[in-house]
């Protein structure tokens, strides 16, 4: 019984320590961000786009869908994996990433791409400065509650948190959509992106900011394709869609035919297209304990959080976009 009281007053003091630095939602203002939305917004793009391939496939798709999405700037995250040999050139080779897809698109990289941090946080009150964190702040600033910024992060959330710890008053006008993380009954929230940097999704999830997770398990987990798919519907189709069948087959190295690859960051990206692909519920935000578990409290501020996803019409309508004659 001590140690459970001993723990609950622990997870208060962490929560209260958070919240008394950021500015309070009206909670009728909140639920009503929180609404998937219906007419096209603006929104920037945090990617660690080369520790994978997914995050290639979520940057073509949202850029692929103007009639709905107003992209404003892609920013680089970092990421260590043995695809780097830290995060800071996770950051760089990220960045140069997404350098190679836009010139794939014809798109001008010039003021919309930006580096992010080339470290993860090491004090929940100390952000890390970098041409990422700046532009959101700037980009956030100039947007307001009526019209907010959607900012969808892909990779580790370091350069969100920076953003909000550099100045807390964005979280009044910024949306954020994060594929981070597990379910909220997962045992554990030991999942990459999240993992990455604790300390950052820690004061996201404390700001209070409007958030909406895809946790990829048990949610995003089921988004996967195959390589036969893959070489029907994009293989040969233009430059653009072969490269990405082509870093896709690069991971099937045992040339195995039975055979799948998560193409999980398109999701965060489906949501905002068409809400109804990816089904979502009100929730108490979870407090992200030390130990990378949630914690609940129905006390805290709701977020909102994926349930399910319809997978078949989320590859229908990336496949239709990424082949479309330009």
């Amino acid at each position: 019984m001590e140690k459970s009281i001993l723990v609950l007053i622990l997870l208060l003091f962490q929560m209260t320590s958070f919240c008394q630095d950021f500015p309070r939602i009206n909670e009728v203002d909140r639920l009503s961000r929180l609404n998937p939305p219906t007419g096209k917004i603006r929104m920037v793009l945090d990617t660690d786009t080369y520790n994978e391939v997914d995050d290639q496939f979520a940057l073509a798709y949202a850029l692929l869908s103007p009639e709905k999405l107003k992209v404003e700037a892609v920013y680089a995250a970092p990421f260590h994996n043995s695809r780097s040999e830290g995060p800071a050139d996770g950051m760089e080779k990220s960045y140069q990433e997404i350098l190679r897809l836009l010139e794939f698109m014809n798109v001008p990289s010039e003021g919309f791409v930006y580096r992010g941090s080339t470290g993860y946080l090491q004090d929940i009150k100390q952000p890390i400065r970098s041409e990422a964190a700046l532009d959101l702040v700037s980009k956030a600033l100039a947007s307001s509650p009526e019209e907010p910024l959607y900012v969808v992060t892909i990779g580790c959330i370091t350069n969100i948190a920076s953003a909000i710890l550099i100045e807390p008053g964005i979280i009044n006008n910024i949306v954020v959509v994060w594929l981070g993380g597990n379910g909220l009954d997962w045992p554990t929230q030991r999942e990459f992106n999240l993992m990455q940097d604790v300390l950052a999704a820690q004061v996201v999830l404390n700001s209070g900011v409007p958030l909406v997770i895809t946790p990829c398990r048990p949610v995003v987990s089921h988004f996967h394709t195959t390589l036969p798919e893959l070489a029907h519907y994009l293989k040969g189709k233009n430059s653009l869609s072969n490269y990405l069948y082509e870093i896709v087959a690069g991971y099937n190295a045992q040339n195995l035919d039975a055979w799948s690859k998560e193409i999980w960051d398109v999701v965060a990206i489906a949501w905002l297209v068409n809400p109804a692909w990816v089904p979502t519920n009100l929730v108490h935000s979870p407090i992200l304990t030390d130990q990378v578990t949630y914690s609940k409290d129905s006390a805290r501020h709701f977020i909102r959080m994926a349930t399910s996803l319809n997978r078949d019409a989320i590859f229908r309508d990336l496949f239709a976009k990424l082949t479309a004659d330009k």
